[in-house]
């Protein structure tokens, strides 16, 4: 059988998701080293492009680079639309995978999407006119209309699961839920001296972008200032991944000028490796994001045995399940009571980080792969 993965419009940093291209990467590499072990039984071929072409030619597959810009928006929308079918013409494909859960407009082989969220239709109803209306729509449509077509939707929770449901009725019978995996995380230099190696804060991952709730937790942390003030007791920095400046919620009235001395805000950490040092040495990990597809900051923060307050909302339940304490994103005072309860409960925040661990073996690339190699390679038609 001949499999082609459609990693043409991915490229590292590009776009409003990482963790597209990042599975799609660890998808690839798994399925080639699967391959290898049962002795290339399968054809595994991936469309990329120069840009992830490092990242994306292993061993058990053939790697094929597209000519063109996929960073182009008429390359991309052209390849999506059209392009695409060509080169599984060429390449003589017995099945497609769609990573980034768009199909062609018209194709009649056999196809399987991901679909990781469904967030632009959150945009849609709870911030309309944050996104461009007319891109943000022709998304949904693209969307739905690859759901109602594809031959077998892949999809990483429940959560996904149901909603897609919802949105398209009837295509339960073809959706299959796959859990991400979760990759190692990388080491760091301990000798690095900066105020991440002094350990006494909290860490939270965030963005400027509403679902991801950069307010929710500037809110909650001023609550939690406030308790520690009322207690007698001494507050944890915070330090933010994601926003570069607390000053605009400051403005707002959501961040107190007694909480704002506390904390520290990045756009961004150059390396994958430095982020896993900031929240390993934290005390508490906080992550208050209002809608996600799967949530892996959770998990990273398991990985590094540290204690897990997370929103309560959409897939972080059933992925975070009794490993963290869970709180509603939008109560500020339920998340600084979960704080500051961790801050002067060890034993609890040993017994949380023991959870953690048990946690996150069920989300292992093991286990994964043969999933997958059966959801593409030994399903029936």
């Amino acid at each position: 059988m001949i499999l082609v993965i459609d990693a043409y419009k991915l490229v590292k940093g590009a776009g409003k998701s990482i963790g597209i291209y990042n599975l799609t990467k660890s998808l690839v590499e798994y399925l080639g080293a699967e391959n290898v072990r049962r002795h290339m039984e399968q054809t595994i071929v991936v469309l990329g492009n120069g840009y992830n072409r490092r990242d994306m030619e292993r061993e058990g597959v053939q790697f094929v680079s597209v000519p063109g810009n996929p960073l182009s928006r008429l390359s991309f929308t052209t390849w999506e639309l059209f392009r695409v079918k060509r080169y599984l013409r060429r390449y003589q494909a017995d099945r497609v995978l769609f990573p980034r859960g768009y199909r062609p407009l018209v194709y009649h082989g056999d196809d399987t999407i991901i679909v990781h969220d469904l967030i632009p239709f959150w945009y849609d109803e709870h911030e309309k006119g944050y996104l461009n209306r007319v891109e943000n729509a022709y998304i949904m449509n693209r969307l739905k209309a690859s759901i109602r077509r594809a031959a077998q939707v892949i999809t990483i929770s429940d959560y996904s699961r149901d909603a897609i449901e919802k949105l398209v009725p009837g295509s339960l019978r073809r959706i299959r839920r796959i859990y991400n995996g979760i990759n190692d995380i990388e080491p760091w230099d301990e000798k690095a001296g900066d105020t991440f190696s002094e350990g006494n804060y909290i860490a939270a991952v965030t963005s400027r972008m509403p679902h991801k709730n950069a307010a929710g937790i500037l809110a909650a942390y001023s609550s939690y200032v406030r308790l520690c003030s009322e207690r007698a007791v001494t507050p944890l920095d915070l330090h933010v991944v994601g926003i570069g400046d607390a000053a605009p919620y400051a403005a707002q009235g959501i961040l107190t000028d007694e909480a704002a001395a506390h904390v520290q805000c990045r756009s961004y950490l150059a390396e994958y490796s430095d982020l896993c040092r900031m929240i390993a040495h934290a005390r508490l990990f906080l992550f208050l994001s209002l809608v996600e597809g799967f949530g892996f900051p959770p998990l990273e923060a398991m990985q590094l045995d540290t204690p897990v307050v997370c929103s309560d909302r959409t897939s972080l339940q059933e992925v975070v399940s009794d490993a963290g304490v869970l709180v509603d994103p939008e109560d500020p005072g339920q998340a600084a009571e979960a704080m500051l309860s961790l801050q002067n409960d060890p034993e609890r925040c040993e017994t949380l980080v023991k959870r953690g661990r048990q946690n996150i073996r069920r989300f292992s690339w093991d286990s994964r792969t043969g999933e997958y190699w059966e959801a593409l390679f030994g399903r029936q038609v």
